[in-house]
């Protein structure tokens, strides 16, 4: 498996939390050295370890959100 390195840049929110302590958390990460862009994934305690997640461009996150915006039921 290829080496990667990562960096939270900002730490946005948390949107929910486990029993095993893992919170599944929204923020700014830069990955191998890249700008950083909005993550949304699930954190060990101390950030020691991720699971699988999705990272967002500017551009996604701002569709992202528009879409978001329309929904009337949230």
């Amino acid at each position: 498996m290829a080496e990667f390195t990562f960096e939270i840049t900002e730490q946005i929110g948390v949107l929910s939390s486990s029993a095993s302590g893992w919170n599944r958390e929204v923020n700014m990460v830069s990955w191998n050295g890249r700008d950083a862009k909005l993550d949304i994934r699930d954190w060990a305690p101390e950030n020691a370890k991720m699971g699988k997640g999705v990272s967002l461009s500017r551009e996604e996150s701002k569709a992202l959100k528009e879409i978001l915006n329309q929904m009337e039921d949230l």
